[in-house]
């Protein structure tokens, strides 16, 4: 395994909401700086870590590829590393709109509508208000809430979430976990098109499979692996179509024996 590698496997299995640096890659690790910063730069291409402003970097859980308009609020839990307080029947409920509650809670009254998620300090009043008025509630700075506030969110089927993140980084997370998803969706990635269950010959098969495949539709070219099921070489069944016609393969020659084309390896 590389040490570019090694550095990704060892970022996976980092709690999410962990704060991940350069340096301390690099010294965790025992590599260099340019090294940890390319494994952290392909994190982020992955989806594994983003980076806040005046918070840095941090690991976070892989957010799935879908549509950011059926937002749920279990979504906003694994995005902010937070826990749930109350209202938990709730939590694959859609919002449509995020509301911060800098403010009065006589003044908030107008601004939340159902399917809204209220991000609040600890203010029972604003939370109250919040739900009252059918919205979920985001507590922010790894505040509780009190039984009054997660007997209504019970009765609401509404979510009380709080987060160990002030305001302003909340804010900035899901706000970034929305740009980059509405930016990422519509690119096709390998995994969306790959078949993961793919046809592919043995070096040492019978090359009577040869005709077998070479039969059928929509099959141009075929892998072949060697027992370690690395990749070795490609046939081409168009260049050898016409010698498959024209020759009786024989019994004893292997599918190694009729591979026309070198692999290609692009390592980024």
């Amino acid at each position: 395994m590389s040490k570019h590698e090694e550095i990704i496997r060892y970022i996976m299995t980092l709690k999410a909401g962990t704060k991940i640096s350069v340096r301390s890659i690099a010294n965790k690790l025992e590599v260099s700086e340019g090294t940890a910063y390319r494994a952290i730069k392909e994190c982020d291409n992955l989806g594994l870590v983003t980076t806040i402003p005046r918070v840095g970097t941090i690991k976070i859980d892989k957010v799935q590829k879908k549509n950011i308009e059926v937002l749920t609020y279990g979504e906003i839990v694994s995005i902010i590393d937070g826990s749930i307080l109350g209202g938990r029947t709730g939590i694959d409920k859609t919002l449509n709109k995020f509301v911060i509650g800098a403010m009065t809670a006589e003044a908030m009254d107008k601004y939340i509508s159902p399917g809204s998620l209220t991000i609040v300090g600890n203010r029972e009043d604003a939370q109250k208000v919040s739900l009252l008025n059918n919205s979920a509630v985001l507590i922010t700075g790894g505040f509780g809430c009190s039984d009054e506030i997660k007997s209504l969110a019970d009765e609401k089927q509404l979510p009380v979430i709080s987060s160990n993140y002030d305001t302003f980084t909340i804010a900035s997370i899901i706000n970034k976990a929305i740009s980059e998803n509405l930016i990422k969706k519509d690119i096709i990635l390998v995994e969306d098109i790959m078949n993961d269950d793919p046809q592919y010959l043995k070096y040492d098969d019978s090359a009577k499979k040869l005709k077998k495949y070479e039969k059928m539709s929509g099959i141009h070219k075929l892998p072949v692996v060697n027992k370690n099921k690395k990749v070795i070489g490609v046939i081409n069944f168009k260049r050898l179509s016409e010698k498959i016609e024209n020759e009786d393969v024989k019994s004893d020659y292997i599918v190694g024996k009729y591979i026309n084309e070198e692999p290609f390896y692009c390592r980024l």
